[in-house]
C-alpha cells in the first residue's frame, strides 16, 4: 500500500501560488518576521502542504531569492545589450533598474552575501554573471572609451565596483542608516529615488567622463 505522501501529486499550480504568496509575504514583512502559517494563509493552503512543496522557510526564500535574482539579471541582459544608449545612458537605466528592484526586495542584497559566503560557486554558476557582463556591448563601450582616454586607463572592475557598492550598501546599512538619520521607511526611499539620479553623477565624476 502506497504511503499518503507518495500518492499526493505535484500541483504546478499550487507551486506557484505558493511562490507568489511567499514572494509577497517575505516583500511584506522581511524574512526574519515573515512565518511559514503567513505564507500558507497567504497561498490559501494549509502548513502541512507548504512542507511538502517547499520543506522549510529556508528554502523557499533561498527560491525566491534566486528566482528574482535571475529574472533581474536577465531583465538587464537587454540594457547592457543596446546599441542604441550610450555608456552614460546605461548607467542611468542601470542604476534606476537596480534601486527600484531592491526596493521592492531590500533582503536581496543579504541573500547574495549569506550564499557567497557559504556556497560562491553555486551561486556564481546559477547566476552566469560573469558571462553576461563580459560578453555585453556595456563592457565593449567600458573598454573602448578606457581605450580612447574618454575614461582613466583603470582596471574595469573599479568601474563596476562603484556602480554596485553605492547601490547595494544603503540597503544593506539600512538599519544604522534608518537610526542615524532618524528615518522612516518612506523618507529611506525617497532617499534611494534620490541616489538613481546621483549615483550616474558620481560615476561619471569619478571616472572624469570627457
Amino acid at each position: 500500500m502506497k504511503s499518503k505522501e507518495s500518492q499526493t501529486v505535484i500541483d504546478p499550480t499550487t507551486e506557484e501560488k505558493i511562490r507568489i504568496a511567499a514572494r509577497k509575504v517575505f516583500t511584506q514583512k522581511g524574512y526574519g518576521a515573515a512565518r511559514t502559517r503567513d505564507i500558507a494563509q497567504e497561498a490559501g493552503i494549509n502548513i502541512a502542504l507548504l512542507n511538502y512543496y517547499f520543506r522549510s522557510k529556508e528554502k523557499l526564500f533561498e527560491i525566491i531569492m534566486l528566482e528574482s535574482m535571475q529574472g533581474f539579471i536577465h531583465s538587464i541582459s537587454g540594457v547592457l545589450n543596446d546599441e542604441q544608449t550610450s555608456l552614460q545612458e546605461k548607467i542611468q537605466i542601470l542604476v534606476s533598474n537596480y534601486i527600484d528592484m531592491l526596493t521592492i526586495q531590500p533582503n536581496l542584497p543579504l541573500f547574495v552575501l549569506s550564499e557567497l559566503r557559504s556556497n560562491p560557486q553555486e551561486l556564481i554558476l546559477k547566476l552566469n554573471f560573469k558571462e553576461k557582463l563580459i560578453h555585453s556591448h556595456f563592457f565593449v563601450q567600458l573598454q573602448q572609451a578606457i581605450q580612447e582616454g574618454k575614461i582613466p586607463p583603470i582596471h574595469p572592475l573599479h568601474f563596476i565596483m562603484n556602480i554596485m557598492g553605492m547601490i547595494i550598501f544603503p540597503f544593506i546599512g539600512s538599519p544604522i542608516l534608518k537610526n542615524i538619520g532618524d528615518l522612516e521607511e518612506k523618507t529611506f526611499n525617497e532617499l534611494m529615488q534620490q541616489r538613481k539620479i546621483l549615483i550616474p553623477k558620481w560615476i561619471e565624476a569619478m571616472m572624469n567622463v570627457k
